[in-house]
């Protein structure tokens, strides 16, 4: 990988990939692959005069519009952060191109557009997403992004979209057999898990006002990641402000009603976990933070949403003492 930068001239940074040039070009535009690399969540309209829009860390989202689109070849588009004055959706433009090569492409991007501080902090930002891309391209597998592992600042919806990243790698490694297992909530097996979930996050979209739709194809990964991001997309638009009037008439704090969102991302991730065999990773910060929420919503769920709280094993971590405050245990083996 091989970068240059100076105060005047636009960053560039360039990686060669093991990989074809067509699949280099899904890499860095299909939101499914975007997710394993660059983002927690990703909307893409690829085509001149579509937009995207990247939650690239917990509570950052890079938007704009995409200015030229030649599939396998060359992208640009507008980059920007929603809520900056600095720098914000479409204010400067990146340039993607792909060229084969004998063993794979050559990826390269140019960031026009930045002032001198705007080019140090995106200087580092592509550097550590294209040793991800390239990891990726070369392993199959990025692993989680350490940088958005622990939020700070943090509320409901950022911790939301941070236990979404924690538990898109367990989706993925779910598998077809895993469907028709014992879950840690006796009611569900794995696949009534992920319906429950996926439920649940329609519905605390529902108090945000956002309309949450369940995509028709793709992964278990896929259709959880859009709809928990149009919920949290809901949740910012809406605010923690105020109060929330139920299906019941009941009004509820807007503040406690999205953190149920976390608490479901962050509980259900652990479920599918312990079914499946395999281990969410969960920052302490982030979990404890979790925790206090749940502080909020467990104990008026107890007898229905949730068991008595069960007792840690001696080597529970902060999720695992999370998931006990919950009521949960893990199974056995």
């Amino acid at each position: 990988m091989t970068t240059t930068q100076d105060q005047t001239a636009p960053y560039t940074i360039s990686a060669e990939l093991p990989v074809s040039p067509d699949e280099a070009f899904a890499l860095v535009t299909e939101p499914e692959r975007l997710r394993r690399w660059k983002t927690v969540s990703a909307t893409v309209d690829l085509r001149a005069g579509g937009s995207y829009r990247f939650t690239v860390l917990p509570g950052h989202i890079a938007a704009g519009t995409y200015r030229e689109v030649e599939p396998g070849r060359r992208l640009v588009f507008g980059w920007g952060w929603e809520g900056s004055d600095d720098l914000p959706p479409d204010a400067s433009t990146v340039t993607l191109t792909i060229e084969p090569t004998e063993s794979g492409s050559l990826v390269t991007l140019v960031h026009e557009g930045l002032d001198a501080e705007q080019a140090v902090s995106h200087a580092a930002g592509w550097t550590h997403y294209f040793e991800r891309l390239d990891r990726l391209a070369t392993t199959g597998d990025a692993g989680l992004d350490d940088w958005g592992a622990a939020p700070d600042p943090i509320d409901p919806v950022i911790a939301s979209e941070a236990a979404l990243a924690a538990l898109q790698p367990v989706l993925r490694g779910l598998t077809s057999a895993d469907r028709q297992k014992p879950s840690p909530c006796a009611d569900f097996n794995g696949h009534q898990l992920a319906e429950h979930l996926m439920s649940s996050i329609a519905d605390v979209g529902g108090m945000a006002g956002a309309t949450v739709t369940r995509p028709e194809q793709g992964s278990l990964e896929h259709q959880v990641s859009v709809m928990a991001d149009q919920a949290i997309t809901g949740w910012r638009a809406r605010g923690l402000e105020g109060a929330v009037r139920l299906p019941n008439g009941f009004e509820f704090p807007a503040a406690t009603a999205a953190s149920i969102l976390a608490i479901e991302l962050m509980l259900h991730g652990w479920d599918l976990a312990q079914t499946s065999g395999q281990r969410m990773v969960v920052s302490e910060p982030l979990a404890d933070y979790v925790r206090s929420l749940a502080e909020d919503v467990v104990p008026a769920g107890r007898g229905r949403s949730f068991a008595d709280e069960a007792a840690p094993l001696p080597d529970a971590d902060a999720l695992d003492r999370l998931a006990a405050y919950a009521g949960r245990v893990p199974l056995a083996g």
